[in-house]
Protein backbone atom coordinates (compact mmCIF):
# COMPACT_ATOMS: atom_id res chain seq x y z
CA UNK A 1 0.00 0.00 0.00
CA UNK A 2 1.39 3.29 -1.30
CA UNK A 3 2.25 5.66 2.20
CA UNK A 4 0.23 8.63 2.19
CA UNK A 5 0.18 12.05 2.83
CA UNK A 6 -1.61 13.92 5.38
CA UNK A 7 -1.76 17.67 5.81
CA UNK A 8 -2.70 18.41 9.28
CA UNK A 9 -4.57 22.30 9.90
CA UNK A 10 -2.54 22.47 13.09
CA UNK A 11 0.51 22.65 11.03
CA UNK A 12 1.76 25.89 9.48
CA UNK A 13 4.89 26.27 6.97
CA UNK A 14 7.04 29.07 7.17
CA UNK A 15 6.23 32.43 5.58
CA UNK A 16 9.13 31.97 2.95
CA UNK A 17 7.54 29.13 1.52
CA UNK A 18 3.95 30.74 0.57
CA UNK A 19 3.78 29.58 -3.08
CA UNK A 20 1.94 31.11 -6.43
CA UNK A 21 -0.54 28.01 -7.35
CA UNK A 22 0.92 25.84 -9.40
CA UNK A 23 -2.08 24.53 -11.90
CA UNK A 24 -0.64 22.23 -14.23
CA UNK A 25 1.09 19.39 -13.93
CA UNK A 26 4.26 20.43 -15.90
CA UNK A 27 5.42 22.37 -13.42
CA UNK A 28 5.50 20.21 -10.38
CA UNK A 29 6.62 17.43 -12.92
CA UNK A 30 9.74 19.99 -13.31
CA UNK A 31 9.91 20.61 -9.43
CA UNK A 32 10.21 16.68 -8.93
CA UNK A 33 13.12 16.55 -11.30
CA UNK A 34 15.40 18.92 -10.24
CA UNK A 35 14.65 17.58 -6.43
CA UNK A 36 15.46 14.16 -7.35
CA UNK A 37 19.07 15.44 -8.68
CA UNK A 38 19.23 17.25 -5.27
CA UNK A 39 18.76 14.34 -3.48
CA UNK A 40 20.81 12.24 -5.28
CA UNK A 41 23.37 14.58 -5.02
CA UNK A 42 23.17 14.84 -1.27
CA UNK A 43 22.85 10.82 -0.46
CA UNK A 44 25.59 10.09 -3.05
CA UNK A 45 27.92 12.75 -1.23
CA UNK A 46 26.97 12.51 2.51
CA UNK A 47 25.46 8.57 2.89
CA UNK A 48 22.53 10.10 4.15
CA UNK A 49 20.17 6.72 4.68
CA UNK A 50 16.46 6.45 5.53
CA UNK A 51 16.94 6.97 9.47
CA UNK A 52 18.46 10.10 8.65
CA UNK A 53 15.44 11.36 6.80
CA UNK A 54 13.25 10.20 9.11
CA UNK A 55 15.20 12.02 11.94
CA UNK A 56 15.14 15.29 9.87
CA UNK A 57 10.97 14.76 9.71
CA UNK A 58 10.70 14.06 13.45
CA UNK A 59 13.29 17.36 14.01
CA UNK A 60 11.28 19.53 11.60
CA UNK A 61 7.67 18.76 13.52
CA UNK A 62 6.44 17.19 9.97
CA UNK A 63 5.67 13.66 11.56
CA UNK A 64 2.00 14.30 11.07
CA UNK A 65 2.54 15.89 7.07
CA UNK A 66 4.97 13.73 5.83
CA UNK A 67 3.83 9.80 6.73
CA UNK A 68 6.88 7.79 4.95
CA UNK A 69 9.72 10.17 3.67
CA UNK A 70 12.21 7.20 2.71
CA UNK A 71 14.49 8.49 0.43
CA UNK A 72 13.13 12.19 1.05
CA UNK A 73 9.60 10.79 -0.77
CA UNK A 74 12.04 9.97 -3.90
CA UNK A 75 11.25 6.61 -3.69
CA UNK A 76 8.19 7.11 -2.55
CA UNK A 77 7.49 9.77 -5.75
CA UNK A 78 9.87 8.67 -8.54
CA UNK A 79 10.88 11.28 -10.87
CA UNK A 80 9.07 11.62 -14.14
CA UNK A 81 12.57 10.92 -15.53
CA UNK A 82 13.04 7.59 -13.52
CA UNK A 83 13.44 4.25 -14.95
CA UNK A 84 10.56 1.76 -14.46
CA UNK A 85 7.20 1.05 -15.22
CA UNK A 86 3.91 2.51 -13.81
CA UNK A 87 4.49 6.22 -14.24
CA UNK A 88 4.54 7.93 -11.17
CA UNK A 89 2.23 9.77 -8.75
CA UNK A 90 2.77 13.64 -9.29
CA UNK A 91 3.92 15.55 -6.16
CA UNK A 92 1.98 17.70 -4.61
CA UNK A 93 2.82 21.37 -3.49
CA UNK A 94 2.88 20.50 0.56
CA UNK A 95 5.27 17.39 -0.31
CA UNK A 96 7.30 19.83 -2.25
CA UNK A 97 7.51 22.13 0.70
CA UNK A 98 7.96 19.42 3.03
CA UNK A 99 11.36 18.52 1.08
CA UNK A 100 12.31 21.92 0.77
CA UNK A 101 12.75 21.88 5.12
CA UNK A 102 13.97 18.41 4.95
CA UNK A 103 16.84 19.12 2.35
CA UNK A 104 17.80 22.33 3.87
CA UNK A 105 17.87 20.89 7.31
CA UNK A 106 20.03 17.86 6.22
CA UNK A 107 22.29 19.82 4.21
CA UNK A 108 22.91 22.14 7.47
CA UNK A 109 23.58 19.31 9.60
CA UNK A 110 26.02 17.71 7.30
CA UNK A 111 27.09 21.85 6.04
CA UNK A 112 31.39 20.97 7.33
CA UNK A 113 31.04 17.94 5.41
CA UNK A 114 29.78 20.12 2.32
CA UNK A 115 32.17 22.90 2.72
CA UNK A 116 35.00 20.43 2.87
CA UNK A 117 34.29 19.33 -0.58
CA UNK A 118 33.70 22.81 -2.12
CA UNK A 119 36.90 23.54 -0.50
CA UNK A 120 38.47 20.50 -2.39
CA UNK A 121 37.00 21.67 -5.36
CA UNK A 122 38.39 25.24 -5.52
CA UNK A 123 41.52 23.98 -4.59
CA UNK A 124 42.08 21.41 -7.42
CA UNK A 125 40.20 24.52 -9.61
CA UNK A 126 42.66 26.54 -8.37
CA UNK A 127 45.72 24.38 -9.46
CA UNK A 128 43.92 23.06 -12.70
CA UNK A 129 43.64 19.57 -11.60
CA UNK A 130 40.71 16.54 -12.34
CA UNK A 131 38.53 16.76 -8.99
CA UNK A 132 38.91 12.85 -9.41
CA UNK A 133 42.66 13.55 -8.12
CA UNK A 134 41.17 13.36 -4.97
CA UNK A 135 39.29 10.74 -3.34
CA UNK A 136 36.53 12.41 -1.48
CA UNK A 137 35.68 14.35 -4.84
CA UNK A 138 36.17 11.11 -7.15
CA UNK A 139 33.93 8.58 -4.80
CA UNK A 140 31.03 11.08 -5.10
CA UNK A 141 31.36 11.83 -8.80
CA UNK A 142 31.21 8.20 -9.28
CA UNK A 143 28.80 7.41 -6.97
CA UNK A 144 26.50 10.58 -8.13
CA UNK A 145 26.75 9.60 -12.11
CA UNK A 146 26.78 5.60 -10.96
CA UNK A 147 22.91 6.87 -9.25
CA UNK A 148 21.92 9.09 -12.28
CA UNK A 149 22.06 6.01 -14.76
CA UNK A 150 20.35 3.93 -12.55
CA UNK A 151 17.52 6.27 -11.35
CA UNK A 152 17.27 9.14 -14.58
CA UNK A 153 16.30 8.26 -17.92
CA UNK A 154 15.32 11.34 -20.11
CA UNK A 155 16.05 9.40 -23.59
CA UNK A 156 19.44 11.49 -24.29
CA UNK A 157 22.85 9.90 -23.77
CA UNK A 158 24.83 12.25 -21.19
CA UNK A 159 28.66 11.97 -21.16
CA UNK A 160 30.97 11.50 -18.11
CA UNK A 161 32.27 15.02 -18.05
CA UNK A 162 28.48 16.49 -17.98
CA UNK A 163 27.64 14.31 -15.44
CA UNK A 164 30.77 15.34 -13.66
CA UNK A 165 30.10 18.80 -14.39
CA UNK A 166 26.20 18.37 -13.27
CA UNK A 167 27.95 17.26 -10.11
CA UNK A 168 30.20 19.56 -8.95
CA UNK A 169 27.32 21.96 -9.63
CA UNK A 170 24.92 20.83 -7.50
CA UNK A 171 27.71 19.88 -5.07
CA UNK A 172 28.12 24.27 -4.93
CA UNK A 173 24.24 24.53 -4.75
CA UNK A 174 23.78 22.58 -1.63
CA UNK A 175 26.53 24.26 0.60
CA UNK A 176 24.12 27.77 -0.25
CA UNK A 177 21.34 25.10 0.73
CA UNK A 178 22.98 24.61 3.83
CA UNK A 179 23.51 28.39 4.96
CA UNK A 180 20.80 30.44 6.77
CA UNK A 181 18.94 31.64 3.72
CA UNK A 182 19.31 28.22 2.46
CA UNK A 183 15.11 27.24 2.48
CA UNK A 184 14.45 30.60 0.56
CA UNK A 185 17.20 29.79 -1.97
CA UNK A 186 16.36 26.29 -2.90
CA UNK A 187 12.30 27.59 -2.73
CA UNK A 188 12.92 30.18 -5.50
CA UNK A 189 15.13 27.88 -7.53
CA UNK A 190 12.30 25.07 -8.03
CA UNK A 191 9.77 27.92 -8.82
CA UNK A 192 12.50 28.99 -11.35
CA UNK A 193 12.31 25.36 -12.71
CA UNK A 194 8.69 25.51 -12.67
CA UNK A 195 8.48 28.69 -14.86
CA UNK A 196 10.90 27.28 -17.23
CA UNK A 197 9.88 23.87 -17.89
CA UNK A 198 6.35 24.41 -17.27
CA UNK A 199 3.65 26.76 -18.04
CA UNK A 200 3.62 30.31 -16.74
CA UNK A 201 3.00 30.23 -12.78
CA UNK A 202 -0.40 32.01 -11.56
CA UNK A 203 -0.51 35.57 -9.95
CA UNK A 204 -1.83 34.11 -7.15
CA UNK A 205 -0.30 33.17 -3.96
CA UNK A 206 -1.60 30.64 -0.62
Amino acid sequence: MTPSINHPTEFRFPDVLTHPVLNHTQQLDAIATQLDLILISFETLTGTNQDGYLNAVEALNLTGVVSNPIGSLRYQHPSPLSKGQGGRKSLDINEVRSLVLIVCHLAKEHQEFIRRAVGLLEQVRIQNQSPHRTALLSNYIDAFSNAYQVSMNDGNIISSQQLTFLALKLLIDLLFYSGAGGVRRLWFTLLERAMIHGYAITEEYQ
